[in-house]
């Protein structure tokens, strides 16, 4: 009997394994269908659409806009392709011998000013070489709004990138969508947070505008299927969950999940932007992504047609289900991809210390000679910027942080994807992992507002039978301004930087 049930879970397909999330589709497979371009697969989206492809045994080659070590630790057995939707050229490579192209790129970040003519650039510059290259298909995920009413920056360029790839002759398959909820996803985090954090709501007349959400899963699942179901190419389509809600509602429900009691107060009016301001300085989320996702808020954002379940009909998760389950998997360290990925907008492009062409000049080194050995130094460094935050002196970070944000920067509630493990690109509050070597570097990049370039290094030397223990800041900058904020800050290093390396070594 035993053997008959090793042989039984030996034949199951690997994509029917529950842990994915299109283990239950009703579409099937058709990994003949030639190679698949996944572009923004280091993003949220696009990072949790590549397993599911590869699962199903699809031939899947990733766009991404530098060549990064992890890229093939990350994609094993993908091909890895840099290019960038701005660069016609670099896009030939990419789009050559595809037959479907998921178009996951945005601009969000940019600003409104550059959002519109960024946005469309790179969707026309994508739609002529798609059809140069002969590709078959192109699956877009854009924002679910009503062309009827005035809508906010953020949902009319995704329209008109909508537009820009039907132009061409290439079949477009558009789905739309609202508010995505999932662990890692900006939303979630927001809403999360507010509910933690604010035991009294001032809830604005727009508050009580209705929405749609719809969980990650669903989502994939609808990128997935839409890509094994021919008949659904050149059509757009809603995508939603089963529930309509107001934003009063959805905040009420998360905070159910979490066991909170919360009063919700009306108030007649409360200027959109402000409000998403003071959101920003709440969450973990920056300011300038928070002004785009309420940007929308204003309306009703709701699905117009329901065609889709005709074509890949499967039940979604309800709001409630969807924002248990991502409650569910932060308790349980095992967020795979978060909205960080893609904030701050082309962090993957800014220099590397070791790239700099000058040496950063202003450093100081902070040591300590220990007996302890390597691997319990480095899993006490690597939980920096956890639970226990920065070990001491933490209303200094906090404080630093705060700044930070209200001068529209990250600030350091971002935290990290996972309590227990690090890769690189991995963010830590305003610091993101530059380079990881296991018991010897860890190296942070500064993504905070400062008048020049930062890093932080902890680095494990051997020093005879004993372990040297190290903290190096390092500063880069040609102004005055950044040679002021460096020498303004200069007095604080010590204590701060004195303090955290015996807290690391005293708790390895």
């Amino acid at each position: 009997m035993t053997d008959d049930t090793n042989t039984e879970k030996q034949s199951i397909p690997l994509w029917k394994n529950p842990d994915l999330y299109c283990h239950d589709l009703p579409t099937e497979p058709c990994p003949d269908v030639g190679t698949v371009l996944v572009t923004g697969a280091s993003g949220y989206i696009g990072g949790r659409l590549v397993p599911e492809l590869t699962a199903r045994g699809y031939r899947v080659r990733v766009m991404v806009r530098a060549a990064l070590p992890e890229s093939q630790e990350l994609w094993p057995n993908i091909e890895v392709v840099v290019a960038d939707a701005l660069d016609k050229e670099s896009l030939r490579k990419a789009l050559s011998g595809i037959d479907t192209a998921y178009y996951l790129i945005h601009s969000l970040l940019l600003g409104p000013e550059k959002l519109e003519v960024a946005e469309i650039q790179a969707s026309t510059n994508f739609r002529k070489v798609a059809e140069q290259e002969h590709v078959k298909r192109i699956i877009y995920l854009g924002g679910l709004g009503d062309i009827h009413y005035e809508l906010s920056p953020h949902l009319r360029s995704r329209m008109k990138v909508s537009e820009e790839l039907q132009h061409g002759s290439v079949p477009v398959t558009i789905l739309r969508a609202a508010i995505i909820i999932g662990s890692g996803s900006a939303s979630y985090e927001i809403i999360r947070h507010l509910v933690k954090r604010i035991p009294v709501f001032i809830i604005p007349r727009w508050a009580e505008n209705l929405c749609q959400p719809i969980a990650i899963r669903d989502v994939i699942k609808y990128l997935v299927g839409v890509l094994e179901t021919p008949a659904t190419a050149g059509k757009s389509y809603d995508i939603c969950g089963p529930d309509i809600l107001t934003y009063k509602m959805m905040l009420k429900v998360c905070a159910e999940v979490y066991q909170l009691k919360r009063i919700f107060i009306p108030f007649p009016t409360w200027n959109i932007g402000i409000f998403s301001y003071f959101t920003s300085l709440l969450t973990p989320v920056p300011a300038q992504l928070t002004r785009y996702l309420m940007g929308g808020l204003t309306n009703d954002i709701v699905c117009q047609t329901t065609s889709i379940i005709v074509s890949i009909p499967f039940q979604c998760l309800s709001y409630r289900e969807a924002i248990t389950r991502a409650k569910n998997i932060e308790e349980q360290d095992t967020i795979f991809t978060r909205w960080t990925s893609a904030y701050p907008p082309a962090y993957e492009l800014a220099v590397k210390l070791d790239e700099l062409r000058e040496r950063a000049d202003y450093t100081t080194r902070y040591s300590l000679t220990t007996e302890k050995e390597a691997p319990a130094l480095f899993q006490s460094i690597c939980t920096v910027g956890g639970k226990e935050g920065w070990f001491s002196n933490n209303w200094m970070w906090r404080l630093r942080g705060l700044i930070d944000k209200i001068f529209m920067g990250v600030g350091d509630l971002r935290g990290r994807r996972s309590r227990n493990r690090l890769n690189i690109n991995d963010v830590i509050g305003f610091w993101r992992i530059e380079d990881l070597r296991p018991n010897k570097r860890l190296l942070l990049r500064a993504e905070m507002k400062m008048p020049g370039k930062a890093w932080l290094e902890f680095t494990i030397e051997d020093d005879g039978d004993k372990r040297k223990l190290s903290v190096i800041p390092y500063y880069y900058t040609k102004t005055l301004a950044g040679k002021l904020y460096w020498y303004v800050f200069l007095p604080f290093h010590g204590y701060i930087f004195n303090d955290l390396i015996k807290d690391i070594e005293k708790k390895s």
